[in-house]
């Protein structure tokens, strides 16, 4: 049996409790880019079979309405910008990895020659493959079977996601505007007062050429934080356009750079 027509989905589907009615789909979802080539090469590539990218993008999605939905319930009397901060903080990129890890999502994938699910950035894969599982699930069996897949998931996260936003703000910064915009935030030094032994930093948080906020602080990371806690509150209260498009050559098509900027 080769590696492209093996039972690896049927055994899958076996280990996180989901029937599903076409394992092509499934397969699809277990189906890492970097594997198309190699089976290209040795003549195995099924007619019709696709890297897990399209249900990676509807995972993404229908992942992202389940957790908005779940957080909506849990906190009725949390505000619009609150719900987004939680629903960020519960589905970001290392959240998925560890996901997929209790699953063992890894040793299903169908992954190119040379590639492995390690440790390191390449895990990354793994918080694709998860989104692509729970497209797949969504497409064969319907809404409601993701969200009872996804849902004990999310509960191990709520304590997480409830936490305040004070904790760090430069890193709930950080995700929300990958989440809105697919960008990173600037800090910039706009001024530095006081004698030496006793130092204010004025510092800007930006996005482009916009300015979010401006925070002072005895410490260059203090007044980025400061500026990160008020672009925060100036976000809720008036979210900017979508930036103009980058069009570098070296752009990725996606993603995960959710994770946090350090503090």
């Amino acid at each position: 049996m080769s590696e492209a027509e093996d039972d690896r989905p049927a055994r899958f589907a076996a280990a996180i409790g989901v029937r599903f009615k076409d394992f092509g789909i499934l397969r699809t979802a277990l189906t890492h880019r970097s594997v198309l080539h190699h089976w290209a090469a040795a003549g195995l590539v099924p007619s019709g079979i696709q890297s897990n990218e399209r249900l990676e993008f509807l995972g993404d999605a229908v992942l992202g309405a389940i957790a908005a939905d779940d957080l909506y319930h849990r906190f009725p009397d949390a505000d619009e910008g609150d719900l987004t901060r939680r629903r960020v903080a519960l589905v970001r990129a290392e959240t998925l990895v560890r996901w997929a890890r209790a699953i063992d999502l890894g040793d299903y994938l169908y992954l190119g020659q040379g590639e492995r699910v390690t440790e390191g950035a390449r895990d990354r894969m793994l918080a694709g493959a998860f989104e692509a599982v729970v497209g797949a699930i969504a497409l064969d069996r319907g809404q409601r079977e993701a969200r009872r897949f996804v849902r004990p998931f999310l509960a191990q996260g709520i304590p997480e996601a409830a936490a305040p936003a004070e904790t760090n703000p430069k890193g709930l910064l950080q995700e929300i505007l990958q989440e809105r915009f697919r960008r990173s935030p600037a800090y910039h030094v706009r001024g530095i007062d006081g004698p030496d032994h006793a130092r204010v930093f004025t510092v800007e948080a930006t996005l482009d050429t916009r300015v979010l906020g401006e925070g002072r602080g005895v410490s260059k990371r203090e007044a980025e934080q400061h500026a990160a806690q008020a672009a925060l509150a100036a976000l809720a209260a008036d979210p900017p356009p979508p930036p103009a498009p980058s069009f570098s050559s070296g752009a990725s098509r996606r993603k995960r750079a959710r994770g946090k900027a350090r503090a």
